[in-house]
């Protein structure tokens, strides 16, 4: 069974592999060398690590992105943690990797098919994953749900239209 790998990115610089023996273990490899360490939680978000007899108190400050950024505190010095893994890595030299970051102000029909029902109304509230639209494709039912928090700027199909594959349904404001 292959060990789980991260990439490691401390204060935006430097890259660590970092190899552990099972999720959640304090023992593998970093940057090819074997490492372990004793891990004790003393309250949420506080720990005493001991590391190669050394102690450290660390302190999770903040996470960001899915736990994939921490803002450390180790026995008072703060450090930015960033972690990827395989999948991460190959979403960036894709460049897929900052599409979450962008604002959502369209929904498009995602196959052919007959909408059968719209929802909402032009000035509707929505928070992301509410029905919107039911579209018929390939003699089944599929709720299409928000993309986006926000509120329906334009709809722009009726009960009974057909549509085509990337074919605009509504816009967001």
């Amino acid at each position: 069974m292959e060990k789980p790998a991260y990439s490691i990115t401390v204060n935006g610089t430097g890259k660590h592999k970092i190899e552990v023996d099972k999720p959640g273990a304090f023992a593998g490899l970093l940057n090819g060398v074997a490492f372990a360490c004793d891990v004790i939680e003393q309250k949420p978000g506080s720990f005493h690590v001991l590391r190669n007899n050394r102690s450290y108190l660390v302190e999770v400050l903040e996470t960001e992105a899915g736990g994939k950024s921490v803002l450390l505190k180790v026995n008072g010095r703060k450090y930015r943690v960033d972690l990827s893994d395989k999948y991460d890595d190959l979403l960036r030299s894709l460049g897929m990797d900052n599409l979450g970051g962008h604002k959502v102000n369209e929904l498009k029909a995602p196959m052919p098919g007959l909408v059968l029902d719209v929802l909402v109304k032009e000035g509707s509230v929505v928070n992301k994953g509410d029905a919107l639209v039911v579209l018929e494709a390939m003699k089944m039912e599929n709720i299409l749900k928000s993309p986006t928090d926000g509120s329906v700027k334009r709809v722009s199909v009726k009960k009974g239209t057909a549509v085509e594959k990337n074919q605009l349904l509504m816009e967001f404001a």
